[in-house]
């Protein structure tokens, strides 16, 4: 009984990952979501900016102590292991959540080129950048990201294998496409206001401070192999396209 509800608990967790995923995109594009990251009524600048900073610190923070090793050991001693991943993510989205309710609008715009045909090509470029986002995902192993894996491994009572390094797609030419395709897509916008720059400049700082723990942890379960690895292949642009 034990393991058929952690295993209903991790489908259900990464069930609303998917609709919280899904609702991002559109919240960062402004379209087919109740609300948008210009929508709602625009408050005082000073209150709105903290709110928007706060939000984005709040996931920031969860997202990157809860993936450290350390807190993992601690974690695991309170929650199932098969179920730490499911809850790491259940809790990052719902920071998540909490960040498309409270968002405060900032409208005032930096550049509009809607309707223009650089417009049509920053919306390209954003949805390359998702899209780069969930290949990445599945060349690391989607389901077990987002804690899928754990959960069924720990249904049928087998150990989950250990993972081992391998370098697959576009982590040849940039040791983080993932979060390169995040900044692409955030920042890649026909309609820049300064709500969307704080958002995109607050998660572009989040993320540049998380690859260095990254960073730290892939190196000590690696060793050699991931130093080597740091050697040839640029953390995020892919400069060796152009040598």
């Amino acid at each position: 009984m034990g393991r058929t509800l952690i295993l209903l608990y991790g489908i259900a967790c990464y069930v609303g990952f998917l609709a919280v995923f899904l609702y991002l995109i559109g919240f960062v594009w402004g379209m087919g979501v109740p609300k948008g990251i210009n929508d709602g009524a625009v408050g005082p600048f000073a209150s709105s900016l903290f709110i928007d900073l706060f939000l984005v610190a709040l996931f920031g923070i969860q997202h990157s102590v809860m993936a450290r090793p350390g807190f993992k050991r601690l974690w695991t001693a309170i929650v199932p292991p098969s179920a730490e991943r499911s809850t790491f993510v259940l809790l990052a989205s719902l920071c998540l959540v909490a960040l498309y309710a409270y968002w405060q609008p900032l409208t005032a715009t930096i550049w509009d080129f809607r309707g223009e045909g650089l417009g049509d090509l920053l919306f390209g470029a954003s949805v390359f950048g998702w899209v780069l986002v969930l290949v990445s995902t599945f060349v690391i192993d989607h389901f077990s990201l987002f804690g899928l894996k754990q959960v069924i491994y720990g249904f049928v009572n087998r150990e989950l294998p250990a993972p081992h390094f391998v370098i697959r797609g576009p982590y040849h030419l940039s040791r983080h496409p993932l979060m390169l395709g995040f900044l692409i897509a955030f920042w890649a916008t026909p309609w820049m206001t300064v709500g969307h720059l704080v958002f995109a400049g607050a998660m572009t700082l989040y993320i540049r401070v998380a690859l260095h723990y990254e960073e730290k942890d892939l190196r000590e379960a690696h060793g050699p192999d991931y130093e080597s690895y740091q050697q040839r292949t640029s953390m995020l642009l892919p400069f060796r396209l152009f040598r």
